[in-house]
């Protein structure tokens, strides 16, 4: 089983996932987790850098008993002409699973196609199924539930939008998206979650999109890659802004969530990102224990 997207995974996986990283979650400190991968390895492909990524991979290797070894883009022959192929060929001989963090979606897809080990999206530039998993874990902290669950995405329709889309189809929850016209999330994910039953709305009106909501998420506005671009984002994504003004329209107890790293005073003000409603350490922590919760399953169960 790989976790390429989480459209990959059904209603029941998901919840599975979740329910089991709460229990590793509550047991950390009593060696919940056990050695359950002991003597298996992950390789770790990065072709870009990450700090919560590359953390919560091999401290959950490390609480599962398990080894994972970081191979940045600089470490690997991919760069000198070995073939996606061949690079999943080679590595599933000698480990157990491989979670990669990519630019192009495809890579992370051809790494599937031919690795004989499970193959984890670490994050491409068409989703992030692993941030979508800490997110719906923390969303489901605070409230107790996720269907019917109001969610406004506010900024750039990037990865981790595009999964949240589908995740938000899978499990009946209501979402509006409110992007600048041209930063609109992919159609053909929009298309996959309307086979999925999906309610996303995509919208332009920030204020609009938050009315109501449960939840609001953003991103940053410059992603990387995107950073000859700036200057002119920062410009068309000012309106979106998360701050407190935009806050007082979304319900009473709502959570306001990012995947980090933020650009504090862009796409959230400091009194939002450190106030009371902001559910963004809890949502950062989480990663670990999905991700042990994913771990645990795929290589567990090979």
């Amino acid at each position: 089983m790989n976790l390429i997207s989480i459209a990959d995974l059904t209603k029941e996986d998901i919840l599975e996932f979740l329910d089991r990283a709460d229990e590793l979650k509550a047991g950390r400190d009593e060696g919940v987790a056990g050695q359950v991968l002991a003597g298996k390895s992950l390789a770790t492909i990065f072709e870009k850098p990450s700090t919560r990524t590359r953390v919560s991979l091999e401290v959950a290797m490390t609480d599962l008993g398990g080894h994972a070894l970081y191979l940045s883009s600089k470490d690997l022959q991919l760069g000198r002409g070995e073939t996606i192929a061949d690079t999943a060929r080679v590595l599933s001989r000698f480990v157990h699973g491989i979670a990669a963090r990519v630019f192009d979606h495809t890579t992370v897809e051809e790494l599937g196609l031919h690795a004989k080990v499970p193959v984890i999206n670490s994050l491409s530039d068409l989703e992030h199924p692993c941030q979508i998993l800490a997110d719906l874990m923390t969303m489901r902290e605070h409230f107790g539930r996720l269907e019917g669950l109001k969610v406004a995405w506010v900024g750039d329709g990037n990865n981790v939008c595009n999964s949240t889309i589908l995740a938000a189809a899978l499990l009946d929850m209501e979402l509006v998206v409110a992007c600048p016209p041209g930063y609109e999330p992919n159609g053909k994910i929009l298309e996959r979650a309307s086979l999925l039953g999906g309610r996303a709305e995509v919208i332009s009106d920030p204020k609009e999109a938050v009315k109501g909501a449960d939840v609001v998420d953003t991103d940053t506005w410059i992603s990387m890659g995107d950073e000859e671009d700036a200057a002119r984002r920062k410009q068309i994504f000012l309106p979106y802004q998360v701050n407190s003004d935009l806050m007082k329209l979304a319900s009473d107890d709502a959570i306001v969530m990012h995947c980090l790293p933020a650009h504090r005073g862009h796409e959230i003000t400091d009194e939002v990102m450190d106030g009371p409603q902001s559910a963004i350490l809890d949502q950062s922590e989480n990663r670990l224990h999905s991700v042990k919760a994913v771990l645990e399953k795929l290589i567990k169960t090979k």
